[in-house]
């Protein structure tokens, strides 16, 4: 069977994918969710010209000079305002964020004052309208400032929150169920028999898929036998995403795709140029969408970064990116790849002259977590690519 090139599977996987459906939430529990719709503001900032400084604002519109003088008639506080007149002469003592009266053009901060009683003198020059914030100078009603599809985060929040928003649109999560399979895994926290090993796979993938907006809905672990396996697919018939791991190669136990071809699977492809993660499954269950992934530890979180993740990304309806490669010297040499794309995992840091460094591990097995941890970046090596010494560039991704 030709293998199918990492961008054609990956597009197979976002082919199709609808708007999300739209939830409203409160303000307060919106950080991490991602916008349905446009926010245009629903007020000014700010909403009148206010002092960005304390000290006192003055009657006019021109420069105070060295030696002018005011007489004080009041104060304007933040949400006490002054409402007075201020004529010629006068001046109005005034604090940080407070509305600038009418008649004055520029606040004199208290630094640049000399005060006896009620009468102030300027000891130093300020310029026209200085320390003044006008209206709007930040944003204006009606102006869209945050875009559907963009994720809200702390300075994405305060700003909406600052716009008029109580409540925000938001896509809403899509549900990514997890099926782990195989008679030789038991749950975290159980001991294993003499030939069992504990399956760690499903809270990896978990919290990468709660990383990236997913909800997460463990299935379990169905023993190999496909009646189990058929009952678990079953259990996850309203998730949006089902991810099985495990049993999607080709021995006389991996049955994981005969029960989603029995379910009614549409295989898209069966087989990925990548390494690791050759043995990769998707289809489609009606409107679900099945992503079969390898039960070696690494192979099944590399997978789900290059297709799980933009799938999710996708649902909550975030607009594609490109992958966020960056080029590294190679400590190291590398041997000429072969027909598959492969994502080593390797070890950034930075040479005597401040450039960026990548040596890459010293195990690629696919089954070594350990290694995986210890790596905190992927080397791209595409297919076909010949040998590589130490000194040259190659493509490297972050793994954050």
């Amino acid at each position: 069977m030709t293998l199918l090139p990492v961008a054609d599977a990956l597009a197979r996987v976002l082919a199709d994918i609808a708007p999300p459906v739209e939830e409203v939430v409160p303000i307060t529990e919106a950080a991490g969710r991602v916008l349905a719709q446009d926010l245009a503001a629903k007020l000014t900032q700010p909403p009148f010209d206010a002092s960005a400084m304390d000290g006192y604002a003055v009657h006019g519109d021109g420069a105070a000079l060295i030696g002018m003088q005011w007489r004080v008639i009041g104060e304007s506080a933040a949400g006490r305002g002054f409402t007075g007149e201020v004529g010629l002469g006068q001046a109005v003592r005034i604090f940080t964020g407070a509305p600038v009266p009418q008649g004055c053009g520029t606040v004199v901060i208290q630094e640049d004052i000399s005060r006896a009683g009620d009468l102030i003198t300027a000891i130093d020059r300020t310029a026209l309208g200085a320390n003044i914030r006008r209206a709007g100078d930040d944003f204006s009603q009606g102006q869209v400032l945050l875009t559907r599809g963009r994720r809200l985060e702390a300075h994405t929040v305060t700003l909406a929150a600052a716009m008029g928003y109580g409540a925000v649109p938001v896509a809403r999560r899509p549900v990514v169920a997890i099926l782990a399979t195989g008679d030789e895994v038991v749950p975290p926290g159980t001991l294993p028999g003499p030939d069992q090993i504990v399956s760690s796979n499903p809270v990896g993938l978990a919290a990468l898929v709660a990383e990236t907006g997913g909800v997460v809905r463990f299935l379990g672990i169905a023993p190999d036998r496909m009646e189990a396996i058929t009952a678990g697919i079953a259990d996850a018939r309203d998730a949006d995403v089902l991810v099985t791991i495990g049993g999607a190669s080709v021995g006389d136990h991996d049955l994981v795709g005969a029960a989603l071809k029995e379910q009614g699977l549409d295989l898209a492809f069966w087989k990925v140029a990548l390494r690791p993660g050759k043995p990769l499954m998707f289809g489609r269950l009606g409107a679900q969408r099945a992503l079969g992934l390898p039960g070696n530890p690494v192979s099944a979180l590399v997978t789900a970064r290059v297709f799980l993740v933009p799938l999710i990304r996708a649902l909550l309806g975030e607009p594609a990116e490109a992958r966020k490669l960056e080029t590294a010297i190679l400590t190291a040499p590398l041997e000429a790849n072969g027909p598959r794309l492969h994502l080593m995992r390797a070890r950034l840091g930075r040479d005597a002259a401040g450039a960026l460094t990548v040596t890459p591990s010293r195990s690629q097995d696919s089954s070594l977590l350990a290694a995986l941890v210890e790596a905190d970046a992927l080397i791209w090596r595409e297919p076909e690519t010949r040998e590589a010494e130490a000194g040259e560039l190659v493509r490297v991704e972050r793994l954050d």
